[in-house]
């Protein structure tokens, strides 16, 4: 396969991803397959393929090597790099942190490879430069950063130049994303990453989006045998995408789309209302394809909700929270509950989880549940009837469910969705960058789309809205439905004209 980039928002398909221990396995597969050090040949040749293309017209190149394979990775492009400079006039600088007698022994042969070549070598980067890659750290990381490899990516993290990472960028944990450098990880438009032999999950979820920069990869011609250790995750792709198919069908109606009911949007005692969010969900519901949405907004007894109608979509249908409890529809809608549902939300709880086959929980509702463990008794239970409950939490509430902190959801989250999956018994939306999709038995995605202009208020509704949709509008099964929901979530934000205006939940609606 040639070097390709992952153009995120509009992947062909679902593409696995491995972790650390796989992709080690699957690359001494690799070497087994293949005369002695020709894969690390074929990885650094891929390296200075993609940096000069990247980066055609450097005179100025810095080539940061660490002490492993992935240093050895970038030795044997600096190769191609010092012929292509000699020839030019221009100027490359080598650092490399390593000892000799420790090395692998394809790095070994790098580094005799690369001192035969005359590779000019420096103890310390350049005061400037064109072009660099970063070869410091790759899969390797296991710890924080310390010492030079640390001062290394401060100046990788700080420069405008184009930079190139091999494999993974140096203080990103290739497993989950997590940022383990004291230096600040910094967005660049400049920054690339060159997957090698596997894609690996860390890259795509909580800080490898942006440590990453655009991601492209190379399979170095290796393909995993059937023996190879299963897929750590996927991501998610455009089969999970709704393919926005014109409805045909002469004889549907609005029944044939499936309903959706919305409980949320209080207005407390003090008058503070929530109506918006619940009312955001509701449109996003209708326009992401459900034929009919109820809405019942949430009040104090003596307080009965003034709002009987939404001015800008009348096609919501609003009831009581009364009537919609005992409505015969209730057994065959999609429920989303806890959009804006304040304080008031936790005591609807219980009736709710017992009549609703097909559940969304989003936020005030799953602060409840993570505050009252019968609740969270009655969430399991729903598993044994074959009920489908959807839980769509951010870090904070993640946490709360699995009583951590947001820091330890986010240095793992992965295992912290899949953990919240199994202890509910529940598919798990794990918002943030890199949103985490799991459920029992099925094996976790990671979702490429989106972007920071969905980091305002009411953009979550919007989602558990259409979740809603498509957990009524599609016939498969349910973990795909929502996977499809987050993928076009995510797609819209993508498709915003510019990325640096401010987009809201209303534009974000009105792209829907």
């Amino acid at each position: 396969m040639p070097i390709r980039p992952l153009t995120l928002s509009t992947l062909d398909a679902p593409w696995p991803l491995y972790d650390s221990q796989s992709s080690r396995a699957i690359e001494a597969n690799g070497m087994a397959q293949l005369p002695t050090h020709a894969l690390m040949n074929r990885a650094g040749e891929a390296v200075y393929r993609l940096s000069a293309a990247l980066a055609p017209h450097a005179r100025q190149v810095w080539i940061a090597c660490g002490g492993g394979n992935n240093g050895g990775d970038g030795l044997i492009a600096a190769i191609h790099w010092w012929r292509r400079l000699q020839a030019t006039g221009g100027q490359l600088t080598v650092t490399w942190l390593g000892q000799a007698d420790r090395l692998p022994a394809d790095a070994a042969y790098a580094l005799q490879a690369a001192r035969d070549a005359g590779v000019p070598f420096s103890a310390n980067p350049p005061t400037s430069f064109d072009l660099a890659i970063d070869a410091i750290l790759g899969i390797g990381l296991n710890n924080d950063v310390r010492g030079p490899a640390s001062n290394w990516i401060e100046r990788l993290q700080s420069t405008d130049a184009t930079v190139l990472t091999v494999d993974v960028p140096s203080g990103l944990d290739a497993d989950t994303g997590q940022w383990r450098s004291t230096t600040t990880c910094r967005p660049s438009a400049q920054r690339h990453t060159l997957q090698l032999l596997t894609l690996k999950p860390g890259p795509f979820t909580a800080m490898g989006r942006t440590a990453s920069g655009l991601i492209w990869f190379d399979d170095l011609g290796i393909t995993p045998p059937p023996s190879a250790p299963s897929p750590t995750a996927w991501l998610n792709g455009r089969t999970a995408q709704p393919t926005g198919e014109r409805r045909l069908g002469h004889h549907q109606h609005k029944g044939s789309h499936g309903d959706v009911w919305i409980a949320g949007g209080s207005t407390d005692l003090t008058g503070l209302s929530m109506a918006g969010a619940a009312l955001l969900a509701g449109r996003a519901s209708l326009k992401a394809g459900a034929g009919r949405v109820y809405v019942s907004l949430l009040a104090p007894e003596d307080q009965p909700t003034r709002l009987s109608v939404d001015p800008w979509m009348p096609e919501l249908m609003f009831r009581s929270m009364q009537e919609a409890l005992q409505a015969p529809w209730l057994s065959d809608v999609v429920a989303v509950c806890g959009c804006g549902g304040g304080n008031l939300i936790g005591s609807l709880l219980p009736p709710i989880l017992a009549r609703c086959p097909r559940l969304v929980l989003d936020a005030d509702a799953l602060n409840a549940i993570a505050a009252d463990p019968m609740l969270q008794d009655a969430v399991r239970q729903r598993a044994t009837r074959g009920w489908t409950t959807v839980l769509t939490p951010h870090p904070k509430e993640a946490a709360r469910l699995l009583g951590q902190t947001a820091e330890a959801i986010q240095a793992n989250r992965l295992g912290c969705a899949q953990s919240l999956s199994e202890q509910l018994a529940s598919i798990v939306v794990l918002k943030g960058s890199g949103t985490v999709l799991t459920a029992p038995g099925e094996p976790p995605l990671i979702n490429p789309t989106g972007n920071g202009l969905l980091a305002t208020a009411g953009t979550g509704d919007i989602l558990a809205g259409m979740i809603g949709a498509s957990l009524a509008s599609h016939k498969r099964s349910a973990f795909e439905a929502v996977a499809r929901a987050v993928y076009r979530h995510g797609q819209l934000a993508d498709a915003w004209p510019n990325l640096r205006d401010r987009m809201t939940a209303s534009d974000l609606l009105a792209s829907l």
